[in-house]
């Protein structure tokens, strides 16, 4: 022991003698976070010429004495290790990496992670910050146009879910793409909070997709939660306040212009002029039911970790306001994770998300641009709302009724929780065993009252006109589970020049839903009451109670394989499959399924006639094919076992025997849809990294479409594989960042895919989807619009005598285009006259930072898509008109688009080119101004960080159509159809970050 203590004594004497004898000086300073501008407590700074090391404290301070020509290294748990040079500073703050942001960044892939530099597939990463502070209350609205090949079209009601297509329209069956949630498969977010989003991949190629097998034809969107970094105890609060307007009103008559007009219709159709003397406001029906929605987001978060454990935990709260009266959105989201390190090759942890919301009473726009306004709004001497004109009133109420006498009569609430836990372990120095267990539990309820309705009528004697003369409520419920399970066991290996990474296991997942719903009116007895306490189906007539419900459940059970291999890294082969089994085709022993894929990529630039290149850092040739497979068939839980209808009874004596049969004849074979998809392209690194550049070339063909096959005289309907849709196109993504100084940088981005839909089978020939006016044909793309080609306005009685014979038409009507060449205008002329798919999407931002000043910037568009105005289409009353109509036709030359005014030509209301319009539009989608308070400020407020930021959304849009705006949703067969959709609101706010 006496030894032990000579040699530290005499060793700590040499020591200190070596040091005294260089020049020591004291260098202090901060270290930071360079993604986040956090201080980072615990960080490791060490010299590495003499060994001397400290840590950081609290606010990240450090103060070190070492020698002027020494290095400092700064190095911490989950960060890039650095390296500085002392050169006889004295102050010197240090900004570290994380390893997200290292060149091999790891990435979240379908059960696993990997590397970007390993990955022969096309995933685009999305860092949470890039969601958190956009205000949002569904995450994924705030990535529109910022991935190529991501298709987002947003709607501005609040909680409203954003219509997502990846890579096209695969089948006319679903286009939603798979949501994966910290493990969990789902198919919505509207539970995650976006402050608590660590980061969102996006899977878009086969290689990526096919280990999610019969639910990756539709594109992954994987969703990782935040976690604690190691060595912080770290609390933050952000907020956000704005307000939301609508900037682009649909122009319409005044009350002086609908009057010209209706005046001179009533004269064209020969009936009487109409009396005004009650009609004689000018009222801006939609002045009257929008408004200055406000929002607020808060979240709090508290995170902590050590070397054993990490928690984090986030707490959130929504309000949110509609741009029309009385629509409200509050909502409250719980996040937490924790993870425990129990040994070095042992971890557990768990990961909850709740989530609890009252939804907006939903309120239409449609008819604010539909009513008069030569109605009044309101008749102060009986203290109620104005009816509508005669004309109008059967069919259209004054809009104020419906928000204003009906307002808060709807209690929408959602639960959600959303949780799991798993266990992993090392052993045999190259595996890793872990399970999963996953759950999700949702509850939804509403409750409805209908009140009494009067309004005030100058057409009748008593002057008050009950609309609503009796009083009802409805109640409803659904309940949905999903439970799942994964065991999975990797394998990670390197041999000299080969690394392998290699996962196998199995996967169950169980999944339910029921609903119940029921009415009740107050029947002969009293009015029941507009109190939300009584809205219960226990009151009111029982004898005029109705009700409903359903429910279902499947399973799926699902063994999985994948491998990730490269040789040297730069011969990449990754391989997946995946054998899928489902209650749902069990009947005839189609359960069971595989869908696989194979990728492959060549590094280029670690090639030795690479290597000494000046110009390009990393080249990377890729390509993949796979089998995808897609389970959303139009919500049939079970295809093989068909709901029973009724059917012809049977008479036994003087029993009547009901009976029953399916509601279709299925198809024994029948499958899951299948997409055979294939990819081919580049990613580039350029210029010392300055330029990043990725082009791909897709080609995906559906085969086996699930069609209904439509009943015909004495044949049943009937459901089987039939169809086959194919699309492919172009993504680019491209971006470059200069440094001007060590102040001063600037980032440019973009992105560009195209889009080529085509529908190549569906059932024999001339058979079509039909829905409204969009139609489905084999060799158009999906949902494309039908209709007769407009080739102007009748003039003259010559143009008649040598146009086609157009049956019923008239001077002032529209002019069809003959397209067979018959000479006559029927139904056989109608064709294609409209394409709701864009030919292109596309994305730019601009992010320049300065000292403590960011600024960005992100536009977005689309080109090439057309949009069909219905909602003053085939009228069935009389609407208000758009003020393109005062250039109606009234004579020869006076107009060729506009037709006559004059209802009874039906003519004028078939589908036409007359009703497209460019869906092409271009948008600022995001405005942000943000500033980072200086380290020296804040330490002496004792806080980590401090941002503030304006930001504004939506601030124009260049659009030649219409309506509120010109990006419409729908379903897989029907999109792009205006019937008065909901605007797009401009949102301005103000925001502050802070941590401590």
């Amino acid at each position: 022991m006496k030894i032990i203590t000579y040699c530290l004594a005499a060793s700590l004497f040499f020591l200190t003698t070596h040091i005294q004898a260089q020049e020591l000086i004291t260098v202090s300073g901060v270290v930071l976070d360079a993604e986040t501008g956090e201080t980072i407590p615990g960080a490791t700074v060490k010299a590495k010429g003499s060994g001397a090391g400290t840590q950081t404290g609290i606010e990240g301070e450090y103060s070190l004495q070492v020698a002027a020509d020494d290095i400092l290294v700064f190095s911490f748990i989950s960060y890039t290790t650095q390296e500085v040079p002392i050169n006889n500073q004295t102050r010197i703050d240090v900004n570290l990496e994380t390893s997200s942001q290292e060149l091999d960044q790891v990435v979240v892939i379908g059960y696993g992670t990997a590397t970007k530099r390993d990955l022969t597939g096309s995933i685009a990463t999305v860092e949470g910050e890039d969601v958190a502070n956009k205000p949002a209350s569904n995450p994924i609205s705030s990535i529109q146009g910022k991935v190529a090949g991501v298709q987002i079209v947003n709607s501005g009601r609040p909680g409203s879910e954003p219509d997502v297509r990846i890579r096209g329209t695969n089948s006319i069956n679903s286009v939603k793409p798979l949501y994966v949630v910290d493990g969990i498969l789902n198919d919505n977010i509207n539970f995650v909070n976006p402050a608590d989003i660590e980061s969102m991949e996006i899977l878009k190629d086969p290689s990526s997709l096919a280990i999610f097998g019969v639910r990756g034809a539709n594109g992954v969107i994987i969703v990782t939660t935040k976690q604690a970094k190691a060595g912080q105890l770290n609390f933050n609060f952000n907020s956000t306040v704005g307000f939301k307007s609508v900037q682009d009103r649909m122009e319409l008559t005044d009350a002086a212009g609908f009057k010209m007009l209706y005046d001179e219709q009533l004269a064209n159709e020969g009936n009487p002029a109409y009396d005004y003397t009650y009609w004689n406001a000018n009222t801006d029906w939609q002045d009257q039911i929008f408004q200055q929605g406000m929002l607020n987001y808060n979240n709090l978060s508290v995170s902590g970790a050590s070397e054993k454990n990490k928690f984090y935990m986030g707490l959130g709260y929504t309000t949110e306001e509609g741009i029309i009266h009385h629509e409200k959105l509050n909502k409250i989201t719980l996040t937490i994770n924790d993870e425990l390190q129990v040994t070095d090759n042992l971890r557990f942890g768990v990961n909850f998300n709740g989530y609890r919301a009252q939804l907006p009473q939903e309120r239409s726009v449609v008819s604010a641009v539909r009513a008069a306004p030569i109605g009044p709004v309101y008749n102060d001497e009986y203290g109620l709302y104005h009816t509508l004109p005669d004309f109008q009133r059967a069919q259209i109420w004054n809009p104020l009724i419906d928000i204003m006498d009906r307002k808060n009569t709807a209690i929408n609430r959602e639960y959600r929780a959303v949780a799991s836990i798993f266990g992993e372990i090392d052993f045999l120095e190259n595996f890793t065993f872990k399970a999963n267990f996953l759950a999700d539990y949702g509850f939804n309820q509403g409750r409805s009252y209908s009140p009494l309705i009067n309004a005030y009528n100058p057409d009748i004697d008593d002057k008050i006109d009950p609309l609503n003369r009796v009083t009802s409520v409805s109640q409803n419920q659904n309940i949905f589970t999903k439970v799942q399970t994964d065991w999975l066991l990797t394998y990670k290996n390197s041999f000299g020049d080969h690394n392998l990474t290699a996962t196998a296991g199995w996967t169950s997942y169980y999944n339910s839903y029921e609903s119940t719903n029921a009415s009740r009116t107050q029947g002969s007895g009293d009015p029941i009451p507009n109190d939300p306490d009584k809205w219960y189906v226990g009151i009111g007539a029982t004898d005029t109670q109705t009700g409903n419900g359903t429910a279902w459940e499947r399973a799926t059970l699902s063994f999985l394989a994948r491998a990730l291999y490269n040789y040297k890294g730069k011969y990449l082969l990754n391989a997946s499959f995946r054998r899928d089994g489902t209650s749902g085709f069990y009947k005839y022993g189609n359960q069971w399924q595989n869908f696989g894929a194979v990728g492959a990529a060549w590094v280029l630039s670690d090639e030795e006639f690479l290597l000494d290149n000046n110009t390009i850092d990393r080249l990377k040739l890729k390509g993949s094919y796979g089998v995808l497979g897609n389970q959303n068939t139009g919500g049939n839980q079970y295809p093989l076992f068909p709901l029973l209808i009724a059917g012809n009874s049977a008479v036994f004596g003087e029993n009547i025997i009901p009976a029953y049969e399916p509601s279709y004849i299925p198809d024994r074979n029948l499958r899951w849809e299948r997409v055979h998809a294939w990819e081919a392209g580049f990613e580039l690194a350029a210029f010392e990294s300055r330029l990043s550049l990725e082009a791909v070339y897709y080609h995906k063909d559906t085969k086996g479409i699930i069609v209904t096959v439509p009943a015909s005289l004495g044949v049943r309907a009937g459901l089987s594989n039939p169809g086959e849709v194919r699309n492919k196109g172009i993504e680019l993504s491209t971006s470059w960042t200069q440094n001007f100084s060590e102040d001063l940088s600037l980032t440019i981005g973009g992105n560009l895919t195209t889009m080529d839909n085509e529908v190549t089978k569906l059932l024999d020939e001339g058979f079509n989807i039909v829905e409204g006016v969009s139609r489905t044909s084999v060799g158009y793309p999906i949902g494309y619009f039908f209709g007769y080609i407009s080739d102007g306005i009748y003039q003259t009685n010559e143009e008649f005598r040598v146009s086609p014979t157009h049956p019923n038409a008239q001077l002032g009507d529209i002019k069809f285009r003959d397209t067979d060449g018959n000479n006559t205008i029927n139904e056989a002329d109608r064709v294609m006259i409209g394409n709701p798919t864009p030919d292109l999407t596309y994305g730019f931002s601009l992010s320049l930072n300065y000292k403590g000043f960011d600024l960005g910037a992100d536009f977005m568009g689309v080109y090439g898509n057309e949009i069909f105005r219905n909602w003053n289409r085939d009228a069935f009353t009389q609407f208000n008109f758009l003020k393109d109509r005062l250039e109606r036709w009234h004579g020869e030359g006076t107009s060729n688009w506009e037709p006559i005014m004059d209802s009874s030509r039906s003519n004028n209301e078939e589908s036409s080119t007359y009703f497209i319009e460019d869906g092409s539009f271009f948008r600022l989608r995001n405005l942000q101004l943000g500033y980072n308070f200086e380290p020296e400020l804040l330490s002496r407020l004792r806080l980590k960080s401090l941002r503030i930021f304006l930001n504004a959304q939506n601030m124009f849009t260049l659009t030649n159509s219409t309506g509120y705006t010109p990006e419409i949703g729908g379903s897989a067969t029907s999109f792009g159809v205006d019937n008065g959709t909901y605007p797009v609101p401009t949102i301005y706010s103000f925001g502050v970050n802070l941590n401590f």
